[in-house]
């Protein structure tokens, strides 16, 4: 044999390699298509929290006699515990792994909606709405995490946003059936939901020990797939993370990390305030404060945002994350807009025949366009801008950022737009706009570019 023929062969073989790793890349198995359904169920268990406030409110205030306050009180003290969760989050996630989070998480989520269904006063009702909130911030951190290490890079975005596909099909259902169901039964089907999602967490891989590593990296890609290669850089990164210093949450205020932490808060902060959370959890009170039926708005919804929300898994790697944030806060902002001005013309005694039809015209606008991009794409983008060494500490300060401001906006809606509702939606108005200049001048492009290519955009801005 010549040694041009040697150098064929060699060749060759490179190239066959290459192409196997490329198979082994794009290839996204069943157990990956799996791990990733268990997982999103409890964003599943959010959607159910988040629509229960709103499908619940008549039945718990009038069995009750719980006064708006109370009420709001109610509604909001989920976010105030997601709060807590979102503190902890990341050490559990150390500390018992992402699997083990999920489970912990799962038993306070049943305890809230037990405490929730038998229920004698506002004492059981609060408790059980922060038990279910704490069990939200969890999942907030963990569920996102979990994704990004199980899947391939090509469609990593793509099956984050799972996420926000599936709080969808909980809000959805939850809009549906709580039309026809009690809010004690209500609360026991979330219940169940709970269970089986538990039960579905003892078939998730481990990650930890090198063996059970690479042992869950065969199941994952394929019996046929060479995972020697990701396995190894997993175990690298891994031992760099436990070798170097560990990171606290007063080191993320450096220099170095300030765009990757303005960003990061800065749209978690523009999700919260733009009024998302005040209009999903009380969706009714807003159809029939524009004289709406609010059984028929929240069919409405359920029938949409399920589409919607598919739509957003599929623009989210085909447009990229930039452009879809900004189609997405450009629709909130025109529908808080649109919401404004039928409000406000309704109050001059101007158009009320058709403030009913353009209330519900604009609350399924603005939600639809919150599913399709600014629900999600945050949560995205956090787990891809922040380096491996503070991600633990930047997770945890962006979700319990989040959280603190979703509390605010969720106690203090009710009184908001008992205050002005044509003022409220103003100022939601106002707050996207000012979005779409902030993701225009500061959010980068973040689609098909390595962790080493967006810290080197952030530090080229900063420079």
């Amino acid at each position: 044999m010549t040694i041009s023929e040697n150098q064929r062969n060699l060749e060759a073989g490179l190239l066959l390699n290459k192409n196997r790793n490329d198979i082994n890349e794009c290839r996204i198995t069943v157990v990956v298509l799996f791990s990733t359904f268990v997982s999103v169920c409890g964003s599943f268990c959010f959607g159910c929290a988040a629509g229960y406030s709103s499908v619940a409110q008549a039945g718990i205030t009038k069995d009750l006699g719980l006064s708006v306050a109370q009420y709001s009180m109610f509604g909001s003290i989920m976010t105030f515990g997601a709060m807590f969760g979102a503190i902890f989050s990341g050490k559990v996630s150390d500390l018992i792994g992402r699997k083990g989070t999920m489970w912990f998480a799962q038993i306070f989520c049943i305890a809230g909606w037990l405490a929730i269904a038998f229920a004698k006063d506002t004492i059981w009702l609060d408790a059980g709405r922060f038990s279910t909130g704490f069990a939200v911030g969890l999942f907030s951190y963990v569920i996102p995490v979990y994704i990004a290490e199980i899947t391939p890079k090509h469609v990593r975005g793509a099956f984050v946003f799972a996420n926000q596909l599936m709080q969808s099909c909980g809000l959805s259902l939850y809009y549906v059936i709580g039309n026809f169901v009690h809010w004690r039964n209500l609360a026991l089907i979330g219940k169940l939901n709970c269970f089986k999602t538990f039960s579905f967490l003892a078939t998730l891989g481990k990650w930890g020990l090198e063996k059970e590593c690479t042992a869950s990296l065969q199941l994952l890609r394929g019996e046929d797939a060479d995972v020697s290669e990701e396995a190894n850089t997993i175990k690298e990164t891994m031992i760099l993370f436990n070798e170097g210093p560990k990171s606290r949450v007063m080191d993320l205020f450096q220099r170095r990390y300030a765009p990757s932490l303005v960003i990061g808060v800065g749209l978690m902060l523009l999700q919260q305030l733009s009024g998302s959370s005040g209009i999903m959890f009380y969706v009714g009170s807003v159809f029939d404060k524009g004289g709406f039926p609010s059984s028929i708005g929240s069919m409405i919804l359920a029938v949409i945002m399920i589409p919607k929300a598919i739509l957003g898994l599929i623009l989210v790697e085909k447009m990229g994350r930039r452009p879809l944030l900004l189609a997405s806060t450009s629709g909130m902002c025109l529908c808080s807009l649109f919401l404004a001005f039928s409000f406000s013309f309704r109050s001059y005694g101007m158009l009320d025949e058709l403030t009913p039809i353009f209330t519900c015209i604009g609350v399924v606008g603005f939600i639809s366009s919150f599913a399709v991009g600014m629900g999600g794409l945050p949560w995205i983008i956090m787990s891809e801008i922040f380096p491996m060494n503070v991600k633990v500490s930047a997770g945890t300060l962006v979700t319990l950022a989040n959280w603190s401001f979703s509390w605010i906006v969720a106690f203090a809606y009710n009184f908001m737009i008992e205050w002005n509702a044509s003022g409220t939606f103003l100022i939601f108005f106002s707050i996207c706009a000012g979005g779409i200049v902030f993701i225009y001048a500061m959010v980068p492009e973040t689609k098909g570019r390595t962790l080493e290519d967006i810290q080197a955009s952030l530090t080229d801005f900063l420079q």
